[in-house]
């Protein structure tokens, strides 16, 4: 498939009245979704990198009030994608229930279009709650862990 019968079919099914449209060829599978859980993926990759970070020259903890999570609050997916706690199969999860991290520390992986973005933790937190099983896919802005800024 050339990208240019690509852009006919996107435009197409722009303008069409399908939700949903899945093609596959031997070279290639192409899907596409107008559903609101799969749409926010293409553009999410540069929110990954957007996370609050602390500068460089200080070393002092991030204080509550500068938390981008209230207490308690959440850590959402930044993307729609399949949610990994741990970095391979039958390794440890990156957190637990009870593990104190600290901002910038990896809590989980996501898988979009292929590519893997770490998560990381916004600030200071113990992990108060797991929302999502390994392998399972999460949608844009849904809920993964539950925190208490410390």
């Amino acid at each position: 498939m050339t990208n240019q019968e690509i852009f006919e079919l996107m435009d197409r099914f722009e303008r069409s009245s399908i939700r949903m449209l899945r093609l596959s060829t031997s070279a290639v599978t192409l899907e596409m979704s107008k559903d609101a859980l799969l749409a926010p993926a293409m553009p999410a990759a540069p929110i990954a990198p957007a996370a609050p970070v602390a500068p460089a020259a200080s070393a002092a903890p991030v204080a509550a009030q500068e938390c981008a999570v209230s207490a308690p609050g959440t850590i959402t997916a930044p993307m729609a994608g399949v949610f990994y706690a741990a970095s391979a199969p039958g390794e440890a999860p990156f957190v637990r229930v009870g593990d104190r991290v600290k901002q910038g520390d990896t809590v989980c992986l996501m898988e979009a279009m292929k590519m893997i973005s770490e998560i990381p933790a916004p600030c200071d937190c113990i992990i108060t709650q797991v929302f999502k099983e390994n392998g399972v896919l999460a949608g844009y802005g849904e809920p993964l862990f539950e925190v208490q800024p410390c």
